[in-house]
């Protein structure tokens, strides 16, 4: 009987653990698009995404949308959603992730599960299902303030303890790929190839020349440093730099 009561308490302690930091966010972004989307807000899921939320208590609201004025002066304020997809035969698979702005994963869902064969149908009930784990968690916004990212980096470069060949080797820097145009957005621009084709949104912060980056299902922050646009984001917990060529 001791291991079911042990299996019991730490499982309760991951809960526990996860739900403290849920407590300590109040906002979410809901990207505009998922990776496994062929389209903007497909079958509704990211608007579908925004509601659970809000109904939840958070404040949730879309990438391209209006941004409150916390978030726009610090990303690390709010929390990024995402939801993975698991290929199955004749079942469609959906789990609910809530990320920090650095990629690590402070909430996952159960697998949420749906049969049903109409596409629209089965991904929102997989989706509705998953949440049940979110709605049944207890959750109450702590008021936790969340220190400034772009203060943060300002802070850090008179300290002689994290010279610049230490950063270029943490996330090697990448050319660019092409020239991509900014186009005006309410909240900042958006991005555009020579297709034409939307590759990413950026959002204003309260600091010049530094933008909330969201590409689908992943956020980073673009800067320009040296005369050049650097856009950066984590990718399997390792951070990506990646120069960009933009025209304004």
């Amino acid at each position: 009987m001791k291991a079911p009561v042990f299996l019991m308490l730490a499982l309760f302690t991951v809960t526990a653990h996860a739900q403290n930091n849920l407590n300590n966010y109040k906002y979410v972004i809901v990207p505009e698009k998922f990776s496994f989307s062929k389209s903007e807000n497909q079958y509704g899921l990211n608007s579908l995404v925004r509601d659970l939320l809000e109904e939840k208590g958070f404040t949730a609201f879309m990438s391209n949308g209006q941004i409150p004025q916390d978030v726009a002066a610090n990303k690390c304020s709010a929390l990024m959603a995402d939801v993975a997809e698991k290929k199955g035969l004749f079942v469609t698979n959906l789990t609910l992730l809530l990320k920090d702005c650095q990629g690590n994963v402070i909430f996952k869902s159960k697998e949420g599960k749906s049969r049903e064969k109409e596409f629209p149908v089965a991904y929102d009930g997989a989706l509705r299902d998953a949440y049940t784990t979110l709605k049944a968690a207890p959750y109450q916004y702590d008021g936790t303030i969340f220190a400034q990212a772009p203060a943060q980096t300002a802070t850090a470069i008179p300290v002689a303890v994290a010279p610049a060949a230490a950063v270029a080797t943490s996330a090697a820097i990448t050319d660019a790929t092409g020239t991509l145009y900014a186009q005006v957005t309410p909240n900042g621009f958006q991005l555009i190839d020579t297709t034409p084709k939307k590759v990413m949104s950026l959002l204003k912060t309260s600091q010049p020349d530094y933008y909330i980056a969201q590409n689908g299902a992943v956020a980073g922050v673009v800067f320009k440093k040296n005369e050049e646009w650097l856009y950066e984001y984590y990718k399997d917990d390792k951070l990506v730099s990646q120069k960009l060529q933009i025209k304004f």
